[in-house]
C-alpha cells in the first residue's frame, strides 16, 4: 500500500484488492492521547458513508473495523488544484450537496477546497466525512449545518466562478447564519491555534493537499 497522509490522528493509504484501488483510514497509528477522538471520527465517517451507499460522487464504504475503515477511492483532483471554472461543476457541485441533505447527511466541512474533489469528467466529488452529521429528522440545527454546507460551496464558486453568482446567491453569502457567526467569534481561533500549533497544520486550514 502507498502512504497517502499520516497525521496525529492516524494514516491514510491507498492499497489494490482484486484489481481495484481503495482507501484505508488507519487510526492503530494515531496517537495515543488522541486515539480516541480518532475512532469516533472514524465511526462518524462510516455512519456516513453507510447512509450515502449509492450516491454518485460520494466513496463506497467498503468496510469497517476496530483499527479503521476501507472505502472507496474517486479519481479525481482536488479543487485548489483543479481550479474549476465552469458554471456546470458548481450547478452539479449544488446537486450533490443537496442529495447528502435528502438523506439526512450534513457534511460540515466544505469549506476545505481538499474535500472537493473534480473527477476526469469534470464532476464533483465528496471525500472526508469525518465531521459529517448523520440525523434521523432533519431538525433545526440540522438545517443550520445544511445551510452552512451551501454557504461554503458558494464561496468556492465566488472564488473560482463569481460571474455565475445569481443574486440569491449573493444574497446568502451576504448574511451568514447563526452557527458561522458563532464559530468566527468563538470556536474558530481556538481552532486555529490548536491545529496550527499544536498540530502543525499550515496548508488549507490543516487540509494539506489531500486526494482521497
Amino acid at each position: 500500500m502507498r502512504l497517502l497522509k499520516s497525521d496525529l490522528f492516524g494514516a491514510v493509504w491507498l492499497g489494490e484488492a482484486y484489481g481495484r484501488p481503495f482507501v484505508f483510514r488507519d487510526v492503530h497509528s494515531a496517537r495515543r492521547w488522541l486515539a480516541p477522538l480518532a475512532r469516533w471520527l472514524c465511526r462518524r465517517e462510516a455512519a456516513a458513508l453507510l447512509r450515502l451507499e449509492g450516491l454518485p460522487g460520494v466513496p463506497a464504504l467498503l468496510g469497517t473495523g476496530p483499527g479503521g475503515l476501507r472505502r472507496g477511492w474517486i479519481e479525481g483532483r482536488p479543487m485548489q488544484q483543479a481550479q474549476p471554472r465552469e458554471h456546470a461543476y458548481f450547478r452539479a457541485a449544488r446537486r450533490l450537496v443537496m442529495a447528502l441533505h435528502r438523506r439526512g447527511v450534513a457534511h460540515c466541512d466544505l469549506a476545505k477546497e481538499p474535500n472537493w474533489l473534480v473527477t476526469p469528467e469534470g464532476l464533483p466529488a465528496l471525500v472526508d466525512f469525518q465531521l459529517a452529521l448523520v440525523a434521523p429528522r432533519r431538525g433545526r440545527l440540522f438545517r443550520a449545518l445544511g445551510r452552512e454546507d451551501l454557504r461554503h460551496l458558494l464561496k468556492h464558486k465566488r472564488t473560482y466562478c463569481p460571474e455565475r453568482l445569481s443574486a440569491r446567491e449573493r444574497r446568502i453569502l451576504a448574511r451568514p447564519g447563526s452557527i458561522s457567526r458563532i464559530w468566527a467569534a468563538t470556536g474558530k481561533p481556538l481552532y486555529r491555534f490548536v491545529t496550527r500549533r499544536l498540530f502543525g497544520w499550515a496548508d488549507r486550514e490543516g487540509a494539506g493537499d489531500r486526494r482521497f
